[in-house]
Order: structure tokens, then C-alpha cells, then sequence
């Protein structure tokens, strides 16, 4: 979840671009999604204190580990990092 130093439009769409551009389609992925938050859905447990969302999934803890330190991941982050405010990371097994 990125929260972004200036969450407009464009900025947002920029950031969803790199993410599809640079985190989809390594090996091992199962599931890949990136987008804005969700503005219009606002109960009380939505969370709505980022401005990009990136869920991906990944095959086994191999895969994300190559993940992490392939060069288009990488690349990701130097060309992006110096407009995120904050980055949260959700890891989690699933079944």
C-alpha cells in the first residue's frame, strides 16, 4: 500500500503505470493487481489511507524471493520511491 507525498491524479495513475510496467509478469506470479483506492466504498473498515494498492501472489517463497531482488523490481523502486510517503507491506501465506 503506497501512500504517496502528492497523492493527485496523476500521480496516481503514474505509479499504478510503473507497477504494471515493472512488478507484472515474473516467474512464479500467480495474481497480480494494481490500482487507487477505492473512493466510493467507504464503510467503516475500509481503510482508506493510501492511494495505490499492489497485490501479488506468488507460487512459493522462492519465487518471491527472486522477486525481490530482480532488476525490474528494483528498478521499480529507484525510479518511484522518492514520491512515496510511506510504503506498507502486507506478506502472508495463503492456502
Amino acid at each position: 500500500y503506497f501512500t504517496l507525498k502528492d497523492g493527485s491524479p496523476d500521480n496516481v495513475r503514474a505509479l499504478t503505470s510503473a507497477c504494471h510496467k515493472y512488478l507484472k509478469g515474473h516467474d512464479g506470479e500467480l495474481y497480480f493487481a494494481a490500482g487507487p483506492v477505492v473512493e466510493e466504498l467507504s464503510r467503516p473498515v475500509n481503510q482508506k489511507d493510501f492511494h495505490v494498492c499492489l497485490c501479488v501472489a506468488f507460487r512459493d517463497k522462492a519465487a518471491h524471493d527472486v522477486y525481490q531482488t530482480h532488476p525490474r523490481h528494483l528498478e521499480f523502486i529507484a525510479e518511484n520511491k522518492e514520491n512515496w510517503a510511506t510504503v506498507r507491506v502486507f506478506d502472508s501465506w495463503g492456502q
